[in-house]
């Protein structure tokens, strides 16, 4: 019996050996009750409508898999306009934001992570903007080289930010994080992100669980009736 998670992968059409190791993770696949994938799969996402050839083939793979297994998908903040033809097409269930559910008779809140990283202002009102219906709705209507180029600048300027802001902004924030949790009645929390691969015990029985990306190997998150395991998984085959 066992529970993977993954997510930061960044999938895109720049990093072939990325996409390549994650289709070898997922032809390996057995034995798992289920895969949970938190957030960022792909590097950027602009719509549905305009899935590259390699995320079609990501979708249909990730379908054949959901013919064995429950596949569940939790928006990122590169990924957050995936939508429900995409996840149809891939055989995934798209979660909400925060989901909190039972496994292995532990109550585990699962979520991307972003949402806890309050210390960083500055991205916290974008994400605001960003989650307002009528914002994505306007997005949507953009032609594709508009939305690209929006997707680029974007990109460009949370890359130069990020250089001058602090380790503990960008980290999540350990009240958030005690709240939520506090919140949800939950004694494990499972999240992303941050790109800091961990099992932090945080006393009184609970624990926070953090997926690390795939910039450089794969990771992977194994929850079992025994506990949790960061697995890696090297690029070369």
């Amino acid at each position: 019996m066992q529970t993977l998670f993954i997510g930061d992968l960044h999938l895109s059409a720049d990093r072939p050996d990325i996409i390549a190791a994650f289709l070898r993770f997922l032809d390996n696949l057995a034995q798992v009750d289920a895969l949970y994938i938190i957030g960022d799969l792909f590097e950027v996402w602009v719509g549905d409508d305009l899935a590259e050839p390699f995320a079609v083939e990501i979708a249909d793979k990730l379908h054949q898999l959901s013919q064995q297994m429950p596949l569940y998908f939790i928006h990122g903040n590169r990924d957050f306009l995936l939508g429900k033809r995409y996840a149809k097409q891939a055989g995934m269930t798209l979660l909400p934001e925060v989901f909190t559910t039972e496994i292995y008779q532990q109550r585990c809140v699962i979520l991307h992570g972003d949402s806890l990283c309050t210390l960083d202002h500055d991205y916290q009102r974008f994400r605001r903007f960003r989650n307002n219906p009528i914002v994505r709705w306007g997005f949507k209507c953009l032609s594709k080289n508009k939305r690209l180029k929006i997707a680029a600048n974007m990109r460009a300027n949370s890359q130069q930010q990020n250089q001058t802001k602090s380790y503990a902004i960008m980290d999540v924030e350990p009240n958030a994080v005690l709240s939520l949790m506090h919140q949800q009645q939950a004694q494990l929390m499972i999240h992303g992100h941050t790109h800091r691969p961990a099992i932090h015990d945080l006393g009184n029985g609970l624990t926070r669980a953090v997926v690390g990306d795939w910039y450089e190997q794969g990771s992977v998150l194994k929850l079992t009736p025994a506990g949790l395991e960061l697995q890696t998984l090297p690029f070369a085959e």
